[in-house]
């Protein structure tokens, strides 16, 4: 039996890992770095500042809404490696029209007229690059790996893609404002690195009998949801999850504009908010796993997601008292972290974001475990159009919000008004978890 480590020095295994850590990435380097520059370097209005958040992330979101029944058929029909290769070749070219929108934004050439409209084309396209190659990271490690590699090679894959995506959002902080064209130039030669790494994945043809693509993304989307809500569980799950990650998306697109004119804090501040989400929802999803046991059961989720409504107020309260007594310039990593109420800030952050973890992540494993196997991929499918529809809802929601002037930190508090009906919806799973136990009971 094989360790994830002797996995590392596996062909079969060692370039789809590292083209998925270099693809996870560049998307945040990108992504992160275009959102701070602009809400720090062009805008200088509240409102302004969280509508272009808002839209940026909808515009990443909708193609995961758009084509993820698309996406799916690919991957099952054509063979996965030759699909990477492809994707990560487009990955250039679109790199190079966001590298173009960075250099001209930061050089102040047409920054309103072409600058930001390349921005978000690319960013859309970094979206659609991902829908794609969603579905293909786990559908193709079962053809590479032998049986008992495949949780090692999962557990793996999770863990590179998490360290890239922080190494990215981390790294964006500094480079947002000052050293942009470093940024335009590294994600071009990094989508570069990874095309040619992709090149050495070991074919994945098809499994099966090639059926006849269904081109038609609406009539796609509609069967295959309609397909997998059937199963109670799954229904609730994928609802709970969808809601959560519309509250997350929210989140998520205020944490910039806030930090920049609520706390009064620089890019790499903002960055550090991000990060600390992102480790906060791992340490989540570890406490619940050594709570479980290894079980799949939502019984803490309920709870989970009520506490991390409280921090949410929390933070609410801190945020506020903060705009109270505002720093008169903006804060560095440092001065932030020297500030009063800053550790009481991250404090809850940290709690906001365990708490989501641990309301979350079992969830997850609703959908794989309460299909038959050969359903599984589907399901997931299902959920990522059901979830990536949500998140476009939020980022709407968080749009007109601030188009009517309803300040930043106020939209904080429907967060927490959204967990009480995550926990509602968590109620309705474990309802659904119990019925179905005692029916499989009933039939031994």
């Amino acid at each position: 039996m094989f360790t994830a480590t002797h996995l590392l020095r596996r062909r079969r295994f060692l370039p789809l890992f590292v083209t998925q850590l270099f693809n996870a990435f560049n998307d945040n380097l990108y992504k992160t770095t275009m959102v701070l520059f602009v809400v720090y370097a062009v805008y200088n209005d509240e409102t302004t500042e969280s509508s272009f958040s808002s839209l940026a992330s909808a515009l990443f979101i909708l193609p995961f809404f758009i084509l993820s029944a698309l996406a799916g058929q690919l991957a099952d029909m054509r063979d996965k490696a030759k699909i990477i290769r492809t994707v990560k070749m487009c990955e250039i070219g679109l790199m190079m029209i966001g590298a173009a929108g960075l250099y001209m934004a930061w050089r102040g050439i047409m920054v309103h007229t072409v600058a930001i409209p390349l921005l978000l084309l690319a960013l859309f396209l970094t979206g659609v690059q991902s829908t794609f190659l969603g579905p293909i990271k786990y559908a193709i490690l079962p053809q590479h790996l032998k049986k008992d590699e495949v949780l090692a090679g999962t557990g793996l894959v999770e863990a590179g893609t998490y360290i890239a995506i922080l190494m990215g959002t981390i790294l964006a902080g500094p480079l947002a404002v000052d050293y942009t064209g470093w940024a335009a130039m590294g994600i071009i030669v990094i989508s570069c690195i990874g095309y040619m790494i992709s090149r050495q994945i070991p074919p994945a043809p098809p499994l099966g009998e090639i059926e006849k693509l269904d081109w038609h993304v609406l009539r796609a989307s509609v069967k295959l949801v309609r397909d997998t809500m059937h199963n109670a569980e799954v229904y609730y799950a994928i609802l709970a999850i969808s809601f959560f990650w519309t509250i997350g998306a929210v989140l998520f697109i205020q944490f910039p504009p806030l930090a920049k004119n609520t706390i009064m804090a620089s890019p790499e501040v903002a960055s550090l908010f991000l990060v600390v989400f992102s480790i906060g929802v791992a340490i989540g999803s570890v406490a619940v796993n050594a709570l479980l046991k290894g079980k799949v059961s939502a019984r803490y989720s309920p709870a989970s997601v009520i506490v991390m409504g409280i921090f949410v107020v929390a933070f609410y309260v801190v945020a506020k008292l903060w705009e109270a007594d505002q720093p008169a310039d903006l804060l560095d990593v440092g001065e932030f972290i020297a500030w009063p109420m800053a550790s009481l800030l991250m404090l809850c952050l940290l709690g906001i974001s365990v708490a989501g973890g641990m309301f979350v992540v079992p969830l997850y494993a609703f959908l794989t475990t309460r299909v038959s196997p050969d359903k599984a991929s589907r399901t997931i499918a299902a959920n990522n159009i059901v979830n990536s529809g949500a998140m476009v809802g939020g980022s709407l929601l968080a749009m007109a919000l601030s188009a009517v002037g309803v300040p930043i930190t106020e939209q904080i508090l429907l967060c927490a008004a959204m967990c009480l009906f995550s926990a509602w919806l968590a109620k309705r799973l474990i309802a659904a978890e119990n019925e179905a136990a005692e029916i499989a009971a009933g039939a031994i």
